[in-house]
């Protein structure tokens, strides 16, 4: 019967198939979409309470995740079972390497890549998937070979740039990944104490990159016996170039193996004092009372007389010097002076206040309250401070006087004159 029929009204009318084709394609594809966004809001209430040590980035991204991964598992199903190489394949082909490109776009983000890394691994995502969807991936492929630059016998290819980016960054995020969920685990292990985890979570961290590394050269398929001839000069540049790097690192190693400084330590290091926030892989951060943080490298730590407060015990004796006039009584003074120290709030009762008579001073008699605290990582100047000012006003109350320096000049009247004689 289509011997009848015009040719142009036979174009006109596949024409006519394709494009009802393609618009049933689309609509059966925002319908899966739908469906997939609906699964997604049941299935990420689920997940996202086990996804909390992750992030607040990544746990943010759970939902969208799910729902453009189920949209990818929907349509990639409808996709399959349209045919090849019809407008509707082809457009339900974009729609699924759209949702898996936006799903590899929120993994990277919620693992902290950069924004300039993960639109190309999207974009890359997306061509690969299309590509493989409306008839194969080879052409691509051998087009993208194409593109290459000669260097000596070696020849470097789009192919190959665009290969070791796309693995380069998915290993990163993968690395990322599993130092977070490596993290987590050894965080939550209560056979272990803090510095413990802490250690376990450096060489977890550690091994992760060498294992990221040796996995992308072996998938990459790079022959590293092609670099033996530069083997020794390499190694010769890196070991001067890093021995400081490699340095710090072992120190800070061995720091967390026999625990003499661990986090929350309040430590003196040269003109340093504050507490110990975190222990890096090349350097330990102190942060002042006044709120500035000192980064020092593990290696200073290692050679370096450092005064560790909290090193066995969390106690820390303060010594307030006081003074008093000599005509003042010694007996109240010292009792006002345990009463100062006993009503300020950070001093311990146990080990109680004390005060020691030191010596007898030029103008003053010398004293020495001496106060325990829990707490070094929040001051010693304050409690000084505070004791003194209670003290201030103990002595005011009591009549006992606190001296200042004097100077008593005696004046010698000159001698009379001598008479002279009388002419």
């Amino acid at each position: 019967m289509t011997r009848f029929i015009p040719a142009k009204w036979l174009a006109l009318l596949e024409q006519t198939g394709d494009l009802i084709q393609a618009g049933i394609a689309l609509g059966v594809a925002i319908l899966l979409y739908l469906l997939a966004a609906a699964l997604a809001r049941v299935i990420a209430r689920r997940v996202e309470p086990h996804c909390a040590h992750l992030g607040t980035a990544f746990v943010t991204r759970v939902r969208p995740i799910v729902r453009h991964g189920l949209a990818t598992l929907l349509i990639g199903i409808a996709t399959a079972v349209w045919p090849t190489g019809t407008i509707a394949n082809i457009l339900l082909a974009m729609i699924m390497g759209g949702a898996l490109a936006l799903v590899a776009g929120h993994l990277a983000r919620g693992v902290s890549i950069p924004l300039w890394a993960t639109i190309p691994l999207a974009v890359m995502v997306f061509v690969m998937l299309l590509s493989g969807s409306t008839g194969g991936i080879t052409p691509l492929a051998e087009m993208l070979d194409s593109v290459g630059l000669q260097l000596g016998r070696s020849r470097i290819s789009l192919l190959d740039v665009i290969s070791v980016a796309a693995i380069a960054v998915g290993l990163f995020g993968a690395a990322r990944l599993a130092n977070r969920v490596l993290s987590r685990s050894i965080s939550s292990a209560r056979s272990l104490d803090a510095t413990q985890k802490l250690l376990a979570e450096k060489l977890a961290g550690v091994t992760v990159i060498a294992v990221a590394f040796f996995f992308g050269i072996d998938v990459l398929g790079i022959d590293l016996t092609a670099f033996a001839v530069f083997s020794g000069a390499l190694g010769l540049a890196v070991g001067f170039g890093l021995q400081k790097t490699v340095g710090n690192l072992i120190a800070g190693i061995i720091l967390l193996l026999d625990r003499s400084i661990k986090p929350g330590d309040v430590i003196v290091v040269g003109e340093s004092f504050g507490w110990v926030n975190k222990i890096g892989v090349r350097a330990v951060s102190v942060i002042t009372r006044d709120g500035k943080e000192h980064l020092i490298p593990n290696e200073n730590l290692m050679t370096q007389e450092v005064e560790n407060w909290s090193y066995s015990d969390r106690n820390v004796r303060v010594h307030i010097p006081v003074g008093i006039a000599y005509d003042s009584d010694l007996d109240l003074a010292q009792k006002l002076m345990l009463q100062a120290a006993s009503e300020s709030p950070r001093v311990l009762k146990s080990p109680k206040p004390n005060v020691w008579l030191k010596g007898f001073g030029d103008s003053s008699v010398d004293h020495d309250i001496l106060v325990w605290i829990s707490d070094p990582e929040s001051g010693v100047g304050n409690v000084r401070s505070d004791v003194l000012g209670r003290l201030w006003h103990l002595f005011r109350d009591h009549g006992v006087t606190i001296p200042f320096p004097q100077l008593v000049v005696h004046m010698v009247p000159p001698p009379p004159p001598e008479p002279t004689d009388a002419l």
